[in-house]
């Protein structure tokens, strides 16, 4: 959404923004359902750090689904510490656009949550998702715990099969336990809800996991 002369590397942190030491003040419940958006969390919830590209259509895809408890955008897998949205679209922050789902392991499966996250974008196009470029377009998954760690890893072994059997090139996504998160201004949050016909660039390959 910001021109496309930007960084399509990540910077090292002696490269990075300095960003600033006072979090982004979000402080309003989820538009949608009005519960929070910042931990901590009902006792048995789980949560998990997604990123498919522009994260207004994401956290629509996941906050409609039954079993997810709330959602929020934010940044992180980079090195400044609470940046602005300017900042990690300058491509000096390191950050990619990330949405945490919030959700209850037994009204939802981890693995459904995957299948959605393959299913929804093109994980194949390294620092962009279609016309959106920059590393904060990058496809990643953080997450919160080994078992999650386990099934993330071998839903991209399995996905990437069906990608190469249909001619796709290989798997750019980045899987990792999460780091910082940092939660993205207010006027991000929920954007779809109070923006419904907002830009939205979500697509995926048209491959079935």
């Amino acid at each position: 959404m910001f021109g496309l002369t930007k960084p399509l590397t990540i910077p090292n942190a002696d490269e990075a923004l300095p960003g600033r030491d006072v979090p982004v003040d979000v402080v309003r419940p989820h538009a949608v359902h009005g519960r929070g958006i910042r931990a901590p969390f009902p006792d048995g919830m789980e949560s998990v750090l997604l990123g498919m590209g522009c994260f207004w259509g994401v956290e629509r895809l996941f906050w409609q689904l039954d079993g997810v408890w709330t959602t929020s955008v934010g940044y992180g897998g980079g090195s400044t510490p609470n940046p602005s949205y300017e900042e990690v679209c300058s491509g000096r922050t390191g950050h990619t656009e990330l949405v945490e789902v919030v959700y209850d392991p037994d009204k939802i499966a981890f693995d459904a949550l995957l299948k959605l996250f393959w299913q929804g974008h093109d994980p194949t196009q390294g620092m962009r998702q279609g016309n959106d470029r920059g590393t904060q377009y990058r496809s990643a998954i953080y997450c919160t715990n080994e078992a999650q760690l386990t099934a993330a890893k071998a839903s991209q072994t399995h996905y990437a099969q069906k990608l190469s059997d249909a001619g796709h090139p290989a798997i750019t996504t980045e899987i990792a336990m999460r780091d910082a998160y940092y939660l993205a201004e207010d006027y991000h949050q929920q954007y779809l809800h109070k923006n419904p016909h907002g830009y939205c660039n979500l697509g995926g390959c048209g491959v079935a996991y």
